[in-house]
């Protein structure tokens, strides 16, 4: 498969490629261009170019283009949907669901870009200013960089790429070099559906190589999901040029369960919260807090759940949950499940690791000073059970972490429940729900180490415009 460079498919500069590995199989699915500097910087030039031309399409008419591309999408289903699972190691069903995802974030950024209205100030509404019309409009950013992870990549160009091209930006797609595949067809497809050259492209770049994105003055916004230290180390480089970004980054949500709460429906929750995606998700539930007197009814029903998951090779229908992206990202888990049965935490599910799976892994007895129970993100199917025995603790346990990507809490009492809600250090907060909660509506974002900046129809078009002041002086 080829990139696409200025509404072309073509090799890297320097003829090099790497491979896409299945991670259930360890097999090569295909190779792709390794794409250099070079490639990069001929990728900005032609996305400066094609944003001029793509700004003068009005929105309406960006609107049929984007539709167009919606219908292309969904002849294709099944292809992206199949690609998307042999590339990423998450199960079919998943795949297809989230290739069913992509007509809902578009068509959610296009319509809300109909309505994407201008403001005014009449004249007189400050003193002095009788006389003064003052217009405020949004205008486009430019050019976008969309550094996009491996774990929902289709999910994630949606809400990147959808509103860039909404505003009339261009948008240049940086996909993981783990599963590139599905995000490469999806930018032929919009190429097809109309979207002129340059004004999306996307690079097979190793991750040293998107710096080269990053660091470029002609691009205006990096809005990029990852780790903090990545994000961070992209808002070093980009403050250079004062470059805007856009950080949804790394978490590790506090899943809190108090004395009232409903264990059965936290159990349920637990899988749909921790389950999903092999536990790749950044707002999935990563620290479970269970009131003391629930702790022990709470991991036999984990236990005894989690049991009935069918697991095994993502192909197959009926899988439920399957591998990581990778070998090296179980040995990752894995090492961290030793870290925290040193630090005090008891296996009673799991703990075992073959290639690129792990088994789903349940670890009693978590003391609230290992690491998992502040800044260690299990980017895996783990559940650290972690005891306390007021509202008050729990609240501090979960606050003890760096991050504050999302967070839940489950109880019977509503106020009790939103008060604990209200407490949490996070972006967001869900009641007797997994903290796995992102709509394509809702500002999703985190405090602290877990981002800068929010995306969602809400929100994104703000971080994708700049505001253009037009006065009208004199004007009665």
């Amino acid at each position: 498969m080829k990139m696409v460079i200025n509404g072309r498919l073509c090799d890297s500069v320097s003829g090099e490629t790497f491979d896409v590995i299945a991670p259930a199989t360890g097999k090569v699915i295909e190779a792709v261009p390794k794409a250099t500097a070079e490639d990069i910087d001929m990728a900005v030039g032609a996305a400066v170019a094609g944003q001029k031309v793509w700004a003068e399409y009005p929105i309406s008419r960006r609107a049929e283009v984007l539709y167009k591309f919606l219908h292309l999408v969904d002849a294709n289903k099944e292809e992206l949907a199949q690609t998307l699972c042999a590339e990423n190691g998450k199960p079919i069903t998943e795949a297809r669901a989230e290739i069913g995802n992509i007509s809902i974030g578009f068509s959610g950024f296009i319509e809300r870009a109909k309505h994407f209205y201008g403001e005014t100030i009449p004249p007189g509404t400050e003193a002095g200013q009788d006389k003064t019309l003052q217009i405020v409009t949004r205008e486009p950013i430019g050019v976008v960089a969309c550094i996009i992870p491996f774990n929902f990549p289709c999910d994630l160009f949606d809400q990147k790429v959808a509103p860039a091209l909404m505003m009339g930006n261009a948008a240049i797609v940086l996909p993981s070099s783990d599963n590139p595949l599905t995000l490469m067809r999806l930018t032929e497809l919009l190429n097809e559906a109309g979207v002129p050259a340059g004004a999306v492209q996307c690079l097979t770049a190793p991750g040293a190589v998107k710096s080269a994105a990053v660091t470029d003055p002609r691009v205006h916004l990096v809005t990029l999901t990852g780790s903090t230290e990545v994000g961070i180390d992209t808002a070093v480089l980009a403050a250079k040029d004062l470059t805007h970004t856009a950080l949804e980054l790394g978490g590790n949500d506090a899943f809190i369960v108090l004395d009232d709460g409903d264990v059965d429906l936290a159990v349920e929750e637990m899988i749909w919260g921790r389950m999903y995606n092999t536990g790749q998700v950044c707002c999935a539930s990563k620290r479970f807090l269970i009131h003391n007197s629930l702790k022990d009814e709470f991991v036999e029903k984990a236990v005894a759940r989690i049991k009935q998951l069918r697991y095994g090779d993502p192909a197959e229908e009926d899988t439920e949950i399957a591998c990581l992206i990778s070998e090296k990202a179980a040995i990752k888990v894995e090492k961290e499940v030793e870290l925290t049965v040193q630090q005090g935490g008891k296996i009673v599910l799991g703990g075992k690791r073959n290639g690129a799976f792990y088994d789903p892994t349940v670890i009693v007895d978590v003391p609230a000073t290992a690491d998992v129970a502040k800044d260690m993100e299990i980017f895996g199917p783990v559940v650290p059970v972690i005891g306390f025995d007021t509202d008050e603790e729990a609240i501090d346990i979960a606050n003890s972490s760096k991050f504050g990507l999302s967070s839940c809490v489950f109880s019977r009492d509503q106020k009790r429940a939103f008060k604990v809600a209200s407490a949490m250090e996070a972006g967001g907060a869900v009641i007797n729900g997994a903290s796995f909660f992102r709509s394509f509506e809702m500002p999703f974002g985190g405090w602290k180490y877990s981002g800068i900046g929010t995306e969602g129809v809400m929100s994104t078009f703000e971080e994708m415009t700049r505001v253009k002041n037009i006065v009208l002086k004199n004007i009665i």
